[in-house]
């Protein structure tokens, strides 16, 4: 699974990054995890509210800390 976590690495950002990665780990999921910053890359998926969140090329989340029951329904399949 490719993510990547759209923001320039504010707070909501980190908090994101370290959310998914704590489902990853507790699911047992193999993931690909990347950071995108450069503005012109985040406006490029579309998302004006950071942090956002592509999962293999989708966008599934933009502005705001996703909840946690979110996340976990992304590697529920």
């Amino acid at each position: 699974m490719d993510v990547k976590v759209l923001g320039t690495g504010c707070a909501n950002c980190k908090q994101t990054i370290a959310l998914i990665e704590k489902v990853a780990r507790e699911r047992g999921a193999a993931i690909t995890l990347e950071k995108v910053q450069d503005m012109r890359d985040i406006v490029g998926y579309g998302v004006m509210a950071t942090p956002g969140v592509v999962i293999d090329g989708k966008v599934v989340h933009a502005g705001g800390v996703p909840s946690l029951a979110k996340i976990e329904g992304w590697f529920a399949a």
